[in-house]
């Protein structure tokens, strides 16, 4: 079945910010969890693995709201990455009720940013947004009335 699937690349912490989603979304992470950098057979012409790089996040997965694959890896500098989190992507959630919304959106901008308060929108829908702890920006959009 073709699905759509967001995917985040971190700096060094994905780890911290899968458990993180986890504690807001609820689930388990899919598969037999997340897989490690360590967990790579060696490859001929490759050099090895730095030893710190070893127990870094290669790929995880979390569903979201039931229907969204939330995944990520570890991006170390080591393997020739240079993260830079920028202003042009946000996770778009469609919780089915306020409630729901505000709670996610409370738990989503602790320690991060409002950058846009949940309120009642021209459209007709409740709507905010907020940047998370990690950098991630997400937006918010609930169709229920009051």
């Amino acid at each position: 079945m073709a699905s759509v699937s967001t995917y985040l690349n971190f700096p060094r912490n994905t780890e911290e910010a899968f458990n993180f989603y986890k504690s807001i979304f609820g689930g388990e992470f899919y598969g037999n969890g997340p897989m490690r950098f360590g967990d790579i057979p060696p490859q001929e012409n490759t050099p090895p693995l730095p030893e710190e790089d070893k127990n870094l996040i290669m790929h995880v997965e979390l569903r979201i709201l039931g229907v969204h694959s939330l995944m990520g890896t570890d991006a170390p500098e080591s393997m020739g990455f240079n993260i830079n989190f920028g202003n042009n992507s946000y996770i778009n959630l469609q919780p089915d009720t306020r409630k729901e919304t505000k709670k996610l959106f409370d738990a989503l901008s602790e320690g991060g940013k409002v950058t846009q308060e949940l309120q009642e929108m021209f459209w007709g829908d409740y709507y905010g947004s907020c940047t998370d702890k990690f950098g991630v920006q997400w937006m918010f959009n609930c169709g229920e009335k009051v």
